[in-house]
């Protein structure tokens, strides 16, 4: 598929979510319900500060959402105006690292597949893997848990794996982290 050209064409709804899981729920719910165009970027991003909080933002590639997309966006939370064509981050965007739910490709990415299969399905740029330098090798298999979570670095789309049993690699993100402190 090749990478994505990132965009300075976004709109970021707060709806006041607190839990990543939520908000990617609701990214789904919003490709859903607004039936999203497959090339639309959904990401999540942690805001610090008063009021922690996860916002998400969507995007397309290479042009404005369409005006009436920004309005029905308006029932998930508060919008953000989108900007003017500049580099990103740039305003809409609350960061440059979001960590995309949406993107081109992502439903693609299910069960086990090669690094090189992964890459070529999607909007992902590259895989890393925690604890090495070397890019894994495009043969190496991933386990998705179909669970792909990658997030962006210098506006390419990043996965970072670990390694797991029998060679493979899974996405760092888990789809079911157990809460911290859970067993207190």
């Amino acid at each position: 598929m090749g990478p994505a050209v990132v965009t300075p064409y976004a709109l970021t709804v707060d709806a006041g979510i607190r839990d990543l899981l939520d908000a990617d729920h609701l990214l789904h719910r919003m490709a859903d319900e607004l039936a999203l165009p497959e090339d639309v970027f959904g990401c999540t991003h942690l805001v610090r500060g008063d009021r922690p909080r996860v916002v998400a933002s969507l995007h397309l590639p290479s042009r404005p959402l369409p005006d009436t997309l920004r309005q029905r966006l308006a029932g998930y939370g508060s919008v953000s105006p989108e900007p003017e064509p500049e580099p990103r981050p740039g305003p809409g965007l609350p960061d440059a690292v979001g960590r995309a739910v949406l993107y081109p490709g992502a439903r693609a990415l299910t069960g086990t597949m090669t690094v090189a299969e992964l890459i070529a399905a999607s909007a992902i740029v590259r895989v890393t893997v925690l604890g090495t330098s070397a890019p894994p090798d495009p043969r190496t298999r991933v386990v998705t848990r179909d669970h792909v979570r990658p997030q962006w670095q210098r506006g390419e789309l990043v996965l970072a794996a670990t390694p797991a049993l029998g060679g493979t690699l899974v996405p760092f993100e888990a789809p079911d982290p157990t809460p911290c402190c859970a067993d207190h």
